[in-house]
């Protein structure tokens, strides 16, 4: 038993809860698996707003307008948690998430796209941008990508 208290003394607490919250996302995806469309997204949306509360303001502002960018641009990807935070994804499978900054204490959130995104151009390309602030034109670019990625 020793053992396994020192494989979790090598987590951060950040990277612990954000492993207690895959694992209580996972039991809810269960136990909604017979819901309708309207009711998963209706939970999702729910779901989605109580971690966006638990951010920081800065964070909540960002998660806000990006909520509301991927609701917009893509109203067929269903809101939901990725390790406790915002993501939209079809399926039941992630397409894209907001890692908040101050869920890792970094000096910026990441908007990200998980590998069922359509993004691939050539043999490199980009699926994560730092973020800080969201402008029209970030908006404008994070909406071209985002039709790229469920393209």
């Amino acid at each position: 038993m020793a053992e396994k208290h020192e494989e979790t003394k090598n987590f951060s607490a950040e990277e612990r809860e954000a492993m207690q919250a895959a694992a209580k996302e996972a039991r809810t995806r269960r136990s909604r698996a017979k819901k309708s469309p309207e009711e998963l997204r209706a939970a999702g949306e729910a779901d989605i707003k109580e971690a966006i509360e638990k951010l920081t303001p800065e964070d909540q502002a960002l998660s806000n307008k990006l909520h509301a960018l991927v609701s917009e641009v893509a109203p067929e990807l269903v809101p939901r948690t990725y390790y406790g935070m915002p993501a939209w994804g079809r399926d039941g499978k992630v397409l894209c998430f907001f890692q908040p900054a101050s869920k890792f204490k970094v000096r910026y959130g990441t908007f990200g796209f998980e590998p069922l995104s359509n993004l691939d151009d050539g043999t490199v390309w980009p699926t994560a941008y730092a973020v800080t602030d969201l402008t029209k034109a970030d908006l404008e670019f994070l909406a071209e990508r985002i039709r790229v990625a469920i393209s």
